[in-house]
């Protein structure tokens, strides 16, 4: 049982020291160049055209929300008759 034991550990360890390690490039900067570029242009819409739809649907969602929420207040607020 020791053995098998010992076994495993030189696995894992074999498999972790011989794992390619990836260079992340660092994006920071040329982000930062992007965001703080005086061009007149919103900040939540610097990111280009998927943060354009972001908060275009963002948007949506909440105006569709906030409707939906005073027509269920309405609703509560004057109950309907039976009979």
């Amino acid at each position: 049982q020791f053995d098998h034991f010992v076994t495993l550990q030189q696995v894992s360890r074999r498999q972790i020291s011989s794992t390619v390690r990836r260079q992340l490039v660092n994006k920071v900067p040329d982000k930062q160049k992007l965001f703080q570029e005086a061009n007149g242009m919103p900040v939540h819409l610097k990111g280009g055209v998927s943060d354009a739809v972001l908060y275009r649907a963002t948007m949506g969602l909440t105006v569709l929300g906030t409707a939906y929420v005073i027509y269920e207040l309405v609703k509560a607020a004057l109950p309907q008759k039976k009979g």
